[in-house]
């Protein structure tokens, strides 16, 4: 007699966790612990990563130190050594050209392999350093990933240093623009800004950016130069951390005032122009 056809087996899902902004624990002297993950995270994002044993990560070693956190607060479904955490492909050398973000083949297929777990029926979580995966993290690729391939999305509430930074700034909430990071060489940069700086006139956009942050007093010294004296100006440092801060100002105000930045710690510069 013919077989009955195995039913196919049910996809699981992909969770977007959302991570600390201290990437992981910035300790500032011996001995110092990581705050409790319940002051920024919420209990549900929290119990949802507990119940885990598959992950998609930026960095293996951070993802063990936040699960490592989440274990203090509520049994993994998992030991620490059964966990799986595969690591995103790194894009190329120089990242992709600007305005091409698509994957090359060889990262779609490794991305895709990625997914297997929630092909297979397991639910599988998103993880990035720091924030939102997917959001000025790496992360997109995957995601689009499992919409194409029937697997559900399902994101989680946590931090985004650029929803808070802009919150903080007090300048227009209801059009923006996340430009990321800035070319590196002086003149390109200089050339880009004011370029931004037209555009956030033209359409009253308020333009975010971000940069590694050993170069956060390079792009600050940038910023501060190359804006017309009557931009509004803000920088927003260590958001969630207890030595955070977020002020904004005119830039001509800006330059009649020094100004110290941290070269430990992530910042987002937002400006409007007038």
């Amino acid at each position: 007699m013919p077989q009955a056809p195995q039913d196919k087996p049910r996809s699981g899902r992909l969770l977007l966790i959302p991570n600390t902004l201290d990437l992981g624990c910035l300790e500032t002297e011996e001995g110092s612990q990581a705050p409790d993950l319940r002051e920024v995270l919420p209990m549900g994002a929290i119990m949802a990563a507990a119940g885990l044993r598959h992950w998609i990560a930026e960095n293996a070693k951070t993802t063990r130190a936040f699960l490592k956190r989440v274990g203090e607060i509520t049994p993994l479904a998992a030991p620490m050594q059964e966990q799986q955490i595969q690591v995103l492909p790194r894009p190329p050398k120089g990242g992709h050209k600007r305005g091409g973000n698509a994957p090359t083949s060889e990262e779609a297929r490794q991305i895709a392999e990625l997914l297997a777990p929630a092909l297979a029926g397991h639910d599988v979580g998103l993880i990035s350093e720091a924030g939102l995966p997917g959001v000025a993290d790496p992360g997109a690729a995957v995601v689009l990933a499992a919409h194409k391939a029937g697997v559900s999305v399902l994101p989680l509430s946590g931090p985004s240093s650029l929803v808070l930074a802009l919150a903080a700034s007090g300048l227009h909430g209801q059009s923006f623009a996340f430009v990321g990071y800035l070319p590196v060489e002086s003149q390109e940069r200089s050339q880009r800004i004011k370029e931004l700086e037209q555009l956030s006139r033209k359409a009253h956009q308020t333009q975010l950016v971000i940069e590694t942050p050993y170069r956060n007093p390079a792009l600050w010294q940038a910023l501060v130069q190359s804006l017309q004296g009557n931009t509004l100006l803000s920088v927003s440092v260590g958001l969630t951390l207890p030595q955070g801060w977020s002020r904004t100002d005119t830039v001509e105000r800006w330059r009649k005032q020094a100004l110290t930045l941290p070269d430990d710690i992530p910042a987002v510069f937002s400006w409007l122009a007038a």
